[in-house]
């Protein structure tokens, strides 16, 4: 390979989600220290210049950048071999940490796990960390969310939803005129402070809310995510009624390559945590909405170990 080639190659091997460990290994490896001064002064991206001292030295920005990607496959090894129990306890936690831009993994949670599942994550949040999540998730969230995390993640995470086949439809078509009214007057009251909405969507089964859905449609002429103006009731709606087109849309957002980092992370903690569940109907949705196969997009996207890992687990489920 030209030298000129090899610069390429390990361009893009710092470049996208994870690293290309093999082309690191088998081209930086072997280069002169004039070969690597030319890569230096090649990448001005990745390296700054300092003049006056003659030499060029890394962009601590980009350094950071790189620990993240370095870490990614060795993060997603260590979820992957987690209890599934354990694996949302500790993310949940990590969510309650880094607060309201990290609410949605809360919801995930709470929304697309089964009452089983979800009851094994409370178990495991207090093998953990000594605390329940409900006292963690009432406790941490202040500010103009407080009343948001009061009335409804507290509900969607203390739910243990009834699982079985049976829904009246009777009551579903009036919860769902219920829903309507509330969107309607969501300027005198706010929807986040109607105790039957919280009610309806944090007890409620999920057939019953894809019922509900449904009416909803057939009253407005819209489905019910698309009258609602708050984000995080629009990701509960689509966690509980359609959760592959919600996790098809976070793992869309994460593969773009100018992301921010914690948008980078869905990409692996769906993979995981679905991996074993629905990624097969995932992977559906996902070409449907986007025109191109998951895998394929993910081939595109990630590097090195940490891109066959995630190939490997997205192939499990057919």
């Amino acid at each position: 390979m030209a030298f000129n080639q090899e610069l390429e190659a390990i361009t893009q091997a710092f470049s996208g989600h994870g690293v290309d460990e093999k082309s690191l290994a088998t081209i930086l490896g072997k280069w002169d220290p004039v070969e690597r001064e030319t890569y230096r002064k090649k990448t001005s991206h990745f390296f700054v210049e300092d003049h006056e001292r003659k030499f060029q030295k890394w962009n601590d920005h980009h350094v950071r950048l790189l620990k993240h990607e370095f870490v990614r496959f060795k993060n997603a090894v260590v979820l992957w071999s987690m209890h599934p129990w354990e694996r949302d306890a500790r993310l949940a936690k990590e969510a309650l940490k880094k607060g309201p831009s990290s609410y949605n993994v809360l919801i995930e949670i709470a929304c697309t796990r089964s009452s089983e599942e979800l009851l094994g994550a409370r178990k495991a949040y207090h093998s953990l960390f000594d605390h329940s999540i409900e006292e963690d998730v009432a406790s941490h969230i202040h500010g103009i969310d407080r009343k948001f995390c009061k009335q409804l993640l507290v509900a969607l995470v203390s739910a243990y939803r009834y699982e079985g086949t049976k829904v009246k439809d009777d009551t579903a078509k009036s919860e769902a005129k219920t829903l309507s009214n509330a969107i309607k007057n969501d300027q005198k009251k706010p929807i986040v402070e109607d105790d039957e909405v919280i009610r309806i969507l944090a007890t409620r089964s999920k057939l019953h809310l894809q019922a509900v859905s449904k009416h909803y449609k057939e009253i407005s002429g819209k489905n019910l995510e698309e009258d609602l103006n708050d984000l995080r009731f629009k990701e509960i709606v689509q966690c509980l009624c359609t959760p592959q087109v919600y996790f098809s849309k976070v793992l869309d957002a994460a593969l773009k390559i100018d992301v921010d980092k914690n948008v980078k992370k869905s990409l692996t903690r769906v993979v995981i945590t679905r991996a074993d569940i629905d990624m097969k109907e995932i992977k559906t949705e996902y070409q449907k909405l986007y025109g191109v196969s998951l895998p394929q997009k993910i081939e595109e996207t990630a590097k090195g170990n940490y891109k066959d890992f995630l190939l490997t687990l997205i192939a499990r489920g057919g």
